[in-house]
């Protein structure tokens, strides 16, 4: 037994880390460093070369000369996927315990130990562990689906904590071999896009006992400059959403061709929950031909869905699934976006048919249900929608006037009374929150207010907080504050044509460009760049962005489709944005 910084026991060289990689020179050093480095858990890796040309061969050759734990198979045939590389890996292995590593991630420190102990402590053939998804070069960083991972916990089944359908990962988690090959759980191989969909699927069908830790066990390295993009960023094609449904569909077949029936509900009202809205908030990007074969697409996944399972997921993702079922054809794409942002919210107009919420006046049967009546939700849960318009001031230049207009929804506001607005300007990726309150005035069909903001403050306290950054992105939330139903917390809609870039004299830093802009999910958010250097670089940078992404998406309708991809995976966590 060999012991970690924390004192206690952890059991030696029990595991093999399996590590694949196609032409991923730059990246694997790191990442099979990372599982030589975890200690003595690590009996060996196995590195899976699935036909590089690059110098990939070479780099695990010199790592293997260093050290005699790492093995690597060199694949002849590239297989076009993550499965079969895994499998061979898989095979291979010698230790009783297994892991999965992608050549462009690493395994923190304490990774391995911390799965192995609480594997072995409880009995579990699958241990779990938290996934910090780190987008690069900026260093962003979001917990993967962390509400599994908040205490250590252990699950004498899945059906126990249906809740961990939604981590659809197979890298963050350790397995034991001989619960593997006794059920006979491989990945799909060749090219099969979203494979871990299905090996998950399998290793749940299989009903194991799993033990989660709080421990960090995975660092998901998220490239968005990337030469080439992973499956989950890589959206611009619909086969992208073809092949997410067809590894959907296949993961509910293996749950009721093994009699687990409540698993198989529970992963398709988490499709409605996460994969529909992800995808959903991503239309009205794409051109005419995309969205009527995503809408095609979409529909005839939904047609197995029954009233139980529409019901069964959350309000907005049941609510867009009956649109389109209901519509043959792809419409209102922008307030169907807005209702898949996180939080949700709900754009007018607000229509009704028999005294009844619904979508539409055309489409009665797309029923807004849980706005209103018996079994309606709190005000403080409603998905309200608020716009927001930031417009800088000609006297002063340092400060900018922010509108905020709170839209009535079905009489619900009214009912609740609402009294005031807290605007919350959050620093992001750091904890730097700036807040302001106002009062709110009935106006035509809600209520406004309005605010000023010191843009050269702002911008001070951001370069305090992170003073190596050249620009600031701040994210603007609100509270509504009602007399009845207590607080709704939301962020705001961007509208209005006054985002435009603008550099005004800053009392500290000579000037500073202010940019508001929507994000990818269309909330207000602003971007400051102190300085004539880092005014500089983002004016340089929003000149060459759109270059850049107009020569890519050229580049990718044109070129073959990859061999083979690093990372094919589930999309962002909620809240990630995506973005």
């Amino acid at each position: 037994m060999a012991v970690n910084d924390s004192g206690t026991p952890a059991p030696a060289a029990r595991v093999s880390v399996i590590v694949i990689g196609y032409d991923d020179a730059r990246h694997i050093g790191a990442a099979v460093r990372s599982a030589l480095t975890q200690g003595p858990a690590v009996a060996e890796v196995i590195a899976v070369d699935d036909a590089s040309t690059d110098r990939t061969a070479a780099v695990l050759a010199r790592l293997a000369a260093r050290d005699p734990r790492l093995r690597v198979i060199h694949r002849a045939v590239n297989s076009g996927g993550c499965g079969t590389p895994r499998n061979d890996g898989l095979r291979a292995a010698g230790s009783p315990y297994v892991m999965f590593l992608d050549s462009d991630d690493v395994l923190p420190h304490g990774a391995v130990a911390a799965l192995l102990r609480a594997a072995l402590h409880h009995g579990a053939p699958v241990a779990a562990g938290l996934c910090v998804r780190r987008e690069l070069p900026r260093r962003r960083e979001t917990l993967w689906q962390p509400a599994l991972y908040r205490r250590a916990s252990v699950h004498d089944a899945p059906e126990d904590r249906p809740e961990l359908l939604h981590d659809t990962l197979c890298v963050n988690k350790l397995y034991a071999r001989a619960f593997l090959t006794g059920h006979g759980i491989t990945f799909p191989e060749g090219r099969f896009p979203y494979e871990d969909f299905v090996f998950t699927a399998r290793v749940l069908a299989a009903a194991p006992r799993i033990a989660t830790v709080p421990d960090p066990v995975y660092i998901w390295h998220v490239r968005r400059d990337a030469a080439r993009p992973s499956i989950s960023l890589d959206r611009e094609r619909v086969d992208n959403w073809q092949a997410r449904v067809f590894a959907h569909q296949r993961a509910v077949e293996v749950f009721l061709d093994a009699d687990r029936k409540p698993l198989a509900r529970a992963a398709r009202v988490k499709f409605l929950d996460h994969d529909l809205r992800l995808y959903v908030r991503e239309l009205p990007g794409h051109g005419p031909a995309y969205r009527r074969a995503w809408w095609r697409v979409a529909r005839g996944c939904l047609a197995a869905y029954g009233e139980a399972e529409l019901t069964a997921a959350r309000a907005p993702a049941r609510w867009i699934a009956r649109v389109v079922l209901a519509s043959e054809a792809p419409r209102d794409l922008d307030r169907l976006a807005q209702l898949a942002a996180r939080p949700a919210r709900l754009l007018p107009p607000y229509a009704e048919a028999a005294g009844s919420p619904v979508w539409a006046e055309d489409l009665p049967q797309a029923v807004l249900d849980g706005l209103t009546g018996s079994a309606a939700k709190p005000a403080r849960r409603l998905p309200v929608a608020v716009d927001a318009r930031l417009r800088v001031l000609a006297r002063p230049r340092t400060r900018a006037e922010l509108r905020l207009h709170v839209h009535e929804l079905y009489g619900r506001l009214a009912a609740a009374e609402p009294r005031t607005l807290d605007v919350e300007l959050r620093l992001r990726d750091g904890t730097t929150i700036v807040e302001r309150t106002a009062p709110l005035r009935a106006d035509g069909d809600g209520w406004t207010a309005r605010l000023t903001v010191d843009l050269a403050a702002l911008a001070a306290l951001g370069r305090h907080a992170k003073p190596s950054s050249a620009s600031q992105a701040w994210d603007v939330r609100v509270r509504l504050h009602f007399t009845h139903g207590g607080t709704l917390r939301t962020a705001v809609r961007a509208v209005g044509d006054g985002r435009r870039r603008c550099i005004v004299p800053g009392a500290r830093n000579g000037v500073l460009l202010v940019q508001p802009y929507a994000t990818a999910s269309g909330s207000l958010a602003l971007r400051l760049a102190p300085g004539v250097r880092g005014a500089l670089g983002i004016a340089s940078r929003r000149l060459r962005g759109p270059l850049l992404r107009r020569a890519d998406r050229l580049a990718r309708r044109f070129r073959p489709l990859p061999r083979s991809s690093r990372k094919q995976r589930a999309a962002p966590p909620d809240g990630a944005d995506g973005s």
